[in-house]
């Protein structure tokens, strides 16, 4: 089989291109810097016990105690063994990150559009504007890498999905399966979700065209392999969603036991709220921050600068230059719906443009699927402000509930967007006879008098249709700037809109001029590409630029210590037994504790549900500073936090700055005997009962456990009996407990129930939740060893479906070089 290298030498460039421009990008990577990103530093304190537990041991650690008080590991970077999609994929992935997922986008978006049939100049310039759309280089800066590593895989699934519709089965069942392999590997279930409902219209407007063109069989033939394909995929990641799954039904995630809330109102119970899931909703006229980067403000805060009306304000109320410059640094210029935003969903005025003119000049049945993807996402993305929309998908659509933050569906369209773009000027750059020539001035005329009029409407009438007022802007009015720097920031507000609209003006009849000079015949196809590859690089970088830059990369040494061990934190690390800190002001929304200490605050997306609940009824304390109670003195004692970091002035300083140690004197240790069990038929009750219960003598346990109906209400305790904690792993703690009467003994760990496993020597025996979160169980009576040990088998089962998928996936590969071997030879004979 002979190899014509004229035909990879083009695309052997442009992936030398695309390394060249990731590594540009990311360029302090070649000085051995790494981007210090937010959410990665929160997971650098929640994974740091398992990191160390692999180095000194070498062995993978599926339960971790540092945060929450306890959780599988399965969400926190665990690692299964035969999890050979993985080594795939960090063969594809090698440039140092983040650089490296950059490449990814580059390289998925190029490869999907040569199987649309684009030649590789127009594929990659399609690579540039979508591997520089603002939202996807703003996920690489804060750190949500699953998030940006599942997209970079959605145009490689499409691909293998367009290539098997397009005849070429075997080929495109095997590129689906791989592609499948790698997107549900990057364990962003969400963003997987999203694509899924994308290949849904794409089925819709397939299923559709065979019908109309009596092609039935060819689609259910397509959509058997597919469905084939995906399946392998799913079985590749046997371990990981396994596992997964079984966490998140018990996670936050999942459907809560509780009837109420701690206010006593009425609780929903199938998971995650409407409100928190509907948060983050796109505003409707915040849509047009895909087309005007700064149409609501941009990012939450802003540097003005010098030149802007803040800074002068400032001067001319004799505030000094360097405290005026240091204040107009970080403005809060967003005035959209969103609570937090780090950047606007930018996607592109040039690339918009020519989506838009796509509408007109393109002909394929991709045109429609793209455009219904586009309207799907953006309707979807508007969360409450289209609550018959979303209540429909909540109420209706399988597992369309387990996922916030709605506005992130933008993604959908951000792919969309650029695919439609460059089909455009494939149909553009088409040799035709002179009517149809006439038909692409016409579509270029109609594209740029829609969008120009669009801005400069808004450009004109600004003051009539916009307040420039934010969400927060009564709370700065008040508390921060006053009433009359306040309406200069609003002024500010508009210039920066008036600005980016011009901007965004330029660019499109930048576009469009070079457009109608390739129509006249002024400018040659390849000229016409650079030149449309430097609009949309000058377009998308600049944007991507200003929210993140070199700026952001730090050390080696400070990407691996990402928080400053406290004096607090020496201070409590002499101590070397087993306990748990507490560090209210952190609440539950910061791995810093966790870095350092076993902890109960932490920072995940699908914290512990029970754990989280206990939370909220008796250590939450709002915006109250923190005091020991005795709402929160019983849950403090029973999880055996010993340490309190604590404010010595109650600042919200998540910097440590002022803080002190507190020790609890009356900790209930690791283990300890009760003598009365109270039973309750509910979780309400249950969770009740902890406010007044004495949880040194007593529990609270409720009915219907397996095994429970043996458990007596009273037992024995004697005054000499002890039980002490004599080897402690996260995953395997020993103790040695000695009583002369039969006793219950409770554990201040975190009841999990699938994988914990219960021995008294060395008999497998069963426990029970007790105080809605904790272990325990019966002793008899004597001196015993009790071990518990995490034995999940959830992950061996998890094994042996990867391996086996694997290999079938393998075999098939092989098989399908070799019949493609035997048929080229055959052709060639």
């Amino acid at each position: 089989m002979t190899i014509d290298f004229k035909k990879i030498i083009p695309h052997a460039v442009a992936l030398l291109l695309f390394v060249v421009m990731s590594l540009a990008y990311f360029y302090p990577v070649l000085q051995g810097k790494k981007i210090q990103q937010t959410d990665i530093v929160q997971y650098a304190g929640m994974a740091k016990k398992q990191n160390d537990f692999r180095k000194v041991t070498g062995e993978e650690l599926y339960w971790t105690d540092n945060a929450f008080g306890g959780m599988p590991t399965y969400l926190l970077g665990a690692r299964y063994p035969h999890t050979y999609v993985k080594t795939l994929d960090r063969t594809l992935r090698f440039l140092p990150r983040p650089a490296d997922y950059l490449f990814l986008y580059f390289l998925g978006i190029y490869v999907l559009l040569l199987v649309m049939k684009v030649n590789y100049k127009l594929a990659f310039l399609g690579a540039i504007a979508f591997g520089f759309s603002t939202y996807f280089i703003i996920i690489i800066g804060v750190g949500h890498n699953a998030k940006a590593h599942a997209i970079a895989y959605f145009p490689l699934v499409l691909a293998g999905i367009l290539l098997t519709f397009q005849r070429k089965y075997i080929w495109g069942f095997l590129l689906t399966a791989v592609a499948m392999s790698l997107e549900i590997m990057t364990a962003h279930p969400q963003m997987t979700y999203y694509l899924m409902l994308l290949v849904i219209v794409l089925g819709i407007v397939y299923f559709i065209k065979s019908y109309q063109e009596k092609e039935l069989p060819h689609f259910y033939k397509t959509v058997g392999l597919l469905s084939v394909a995906v399946v392998l995929g799913i079985g590749v990641n046997g371990t990981s969603l396994l596992a997964t799954k079984q966490y998140a039904d018990w996670s936050m995630r999942g459907q809560s036991e509780l009837s109420i809330n701690p206010d006593g109102s009425q609780k929903e119970r199938k998971g995650l709220s409407k409100e928190y899931i509907t948060e983050y909703s796109y505003g409707k006229m915040e849509t047009f921050n895909l087309l005007i980067p700064r149409f609501m403000g941009g990012a939450g805060s802003e540097d003005l600068g010098t030149s802007s009306k803040s800074y002068k304000f400032l001067l001319q109320r004799n505030v000094p230059a360097a405290q005026a410059k240091d204040i107009v640094s970080n403005i809060p210029t967003y005035w959209g719906d969103q609570p937090i935003v780090a950047a606007p969903a930018y996607v592109g005025a040039v690339i918009i443009f020519l989506a838009l003119l796509g509408l007109f000049l393109v002909r394929s049945r991709a045109k429609w699927w793209l455009v219904g993807g586009i309207i799907m996402s953006l309707l979807l993305s508007w969360g409450k402000n289209l609550s018959f929309l979303t209540d429909f998908m909540l109420d209706y659509f399988p597992l369309y509930s387990k996922f916030r933050a709605v506005s992130s569906i933008q993604v959908i369209l951000e792919l969309c967007i650029p695919i439609l773009g460059v089909l455009a000027l494939a149909s553009l750059f088409k040799k035709e006879v002179k009517s149809n020539i006439k038909e692409k001035k016409k579509a270029l005329f109609i594209t740029t008098g829609i969008i120009s009029g669009i801005i400069l409407f808004f450009i004109v009438f600004k003051s009539s249709l916009f307040d420039f007022v934010g969400l927060n802007d009564a709370y700065y009015e008040q508390a921060v700037f006053g009433p009359d720097f306040m309406e200069i920031i609003r002024e500010d507000r508009s210039l920066i809109f008036t600005q980016d609209a011009i901007r965004s003006l330029l660019l499109i009849l930048a576009t469009a001029g070079v457009l109608f000079a390739f129509i006249q015949e002024k400018l040659k196809e390849n000229i016409v590409i650079l030149l449309l590859v430097g609009l949309l690089l000058f377009d998308l970088v600049s944007i991507a630029r200003h929210y993140v830059s070199t700026e952001g990369f730090v050390s080696k040494a400070q990407f691996e210590s990402p928080y400053r061990t406290l004096d607090v934190d020496k201070q409590i690390l002499k101590d070397k037994g087993h306990y748990r800190v507490f560090e209210p002001r952190l609440r539950m929304a910061n791995s810093r504790t966790a870095y350092f200490h076993n902890t109960l605050g932490g920072y995940h997306a699908a914290k512990p549900r029970q754990f989280q609940e206990l939370y909220d009824f008796y250590l939450d304390h709002g915006n109250e500073k923190f005091e020991v109670t005795q709402r929160n003195i019983n849950a403090i004692n029973m999880l055996n936090v010993k340490y309190i970091i604590k404010d010595q002035e109650g600042e919200q300083d998540q910097r440590g700055a002022g803080a002190i140690v507190l020790t609890n004197p009356y900790p209930n240790g690791n283990a300890w005997f009760v003598d009365k069990l109270n039973f309750v038929a509910t979780a309400d009750e249950e969770m009740l009962s902890i406010l007044d219960l004495n949880t040194k003598d007593e529990v609270v346990l409720r009915k219907g456990q397996e095994a429970a109906e043996n458990l007596k209400e009273s037992y024995g305790k004697d005054s000499l009996a002890t039980i002490k904690l004599i080897s402690y792993k996260p995953n395997e703690l020993k103790y040695e407990a000695e009583n002369n009467e039969a006793g219950f003994a409770v554990f201040s760990e975190i009841h999990y129930p699938y994988g914990w496993n219960a021995y008294i020597d060395g008999k497998l025996v069963p426990h029970y939740r007790v105080n809605y979160v904790l272990r325990a169980l019966e002793v008899p009576s004597g001196k015993h060893a009790i071990d518990f040990k995490f034995e999940p088998t959830i992950v061996s089962t998890g094994i042996a479906v990867s391996l086996t998928s694997t290999l079938i996936l393998v075999f098939l590969i092989i098989g399908a070089l070799y019949f493609e071997f035997k048929r080229r030879r055959e052709v060639k004979a």
